[in-house]
């Protein structure tokens, strides 16, 4: 008993030390943040000695961040829903209904994880150009919106249904819009907010996409948008530090209340990419 709780305490520490190590980085960015330049140059250490928001204020009344903020937001949640609902319905049909072609339909979905997506750009970029959707929230969101680890997962949900289910609904007169939104749908809430939540943070923290497709500050994305903050900046730590903070804020604030449904997502999503 006493080996084991020697091997406890010492993967625990093992484990606090790890934690520290990871949590380092956002704890130095924040006491940068909360500093003036002249204090941080003067290598005041990691501690947080000084409650200076001049940095804060700065970003938000010269840079578009509220902005960018409206611009992600936007893009990141249509794009979530659309791929649900869409993801949804594909694995449904997949799933439960009968027409020709429908394994090779699934094959070419599950063959799609081996295209890499930047390998798609340049077409990508190409056909937006053509429908004259450059510099708009619909160039942003169209490509974005072939995510087939989604039409797996549900499929595989969808197929662990009893087809009893099914059958005893379509006696009853029901369609299959109302078996899948109100019967199938209800049953996968949990699967369902787990996939929202990995492809609204995929979304969100996408850079190169919208780096190409967007040509004015006013419709950047936050990952695109920085890079422009530091451009005008130039070497200013603190306003650095307040920028990152600043859009880094609603996906550690998402992460921190939804901690069990992202941990799920990562697990969904690392059991069919395995």
């Amino acid at each position: 008993m006493t080996a084991r709780r020697a091997r406890n305490f010492a993967f625990s520490g093992i484990v606090l030390i790890a934690a520290m190590i990871w949590i380092f980085p956002l704890y130095w960015s924040l006491t940068t943040s909360l500093r003036s330049e002249n204090r941080i140059v003067s290598n005041a250490g990691v501690l947080i000695d000084e409650l200076n928001f001049a940095s804060y204020i700065e970003v938000l009344s010269t840079s578009k961040l509220p902005i960018w903020y409206l611009n992600s937001v936007a893009t990141s949640s249509i794009t979530t829903a659309i791929v649900l609902v869409t993801g949804m319905m594909c694995a449904y049909a997949l799933s439960q209904l009968q027409f020709p072609g429908r394994k090779a339909l699934y094959l070419l979905v599950v063959a799609s994880f081996m295209v890499p997506v930047p390998a798609l750009y340049v077409a990508q970029f190409i056909l937006m150009s053509d429908l004259g959707l450059v510099n708009t929230w619909w160039g942003i969101i169209l490509p974005q919106l072939i995510v087939p680890v989604v039409v797996i997962v549900y499929k595989q949900f969808f197929d662990a249904i009893p087809k009893e289910m099914r059958e005893a609904v379509l006696l009853d007169g029901g369609g299959e819009f109302t078996l899948l939104f109100k019967l199938y749908l209800p049953l996968n809430w949990g699967i369902t907010a787990a996939l929202a939540i990995i492809t609204f943070i995929s979304t969100w923290n996408n850079f190169f996409w919208p780096f190409l497709i967007v040509t004015s500050e006013s419709m950047m994305t936050i990952p695109v948008g920085i890079t422009q903050v530091n451009d005008a900046f130039g070497v200013a730590y603190a306003r650095m530090m307040a920028l990152a903070l600043l859009a880094a804020a609603p996906v550690i604030i998402g992460y921190l209340i939804f901690q069990k449904r992202v941990t799920e997502a990562v697990m969904i999503s690392a059991g069919v990419k395995g």
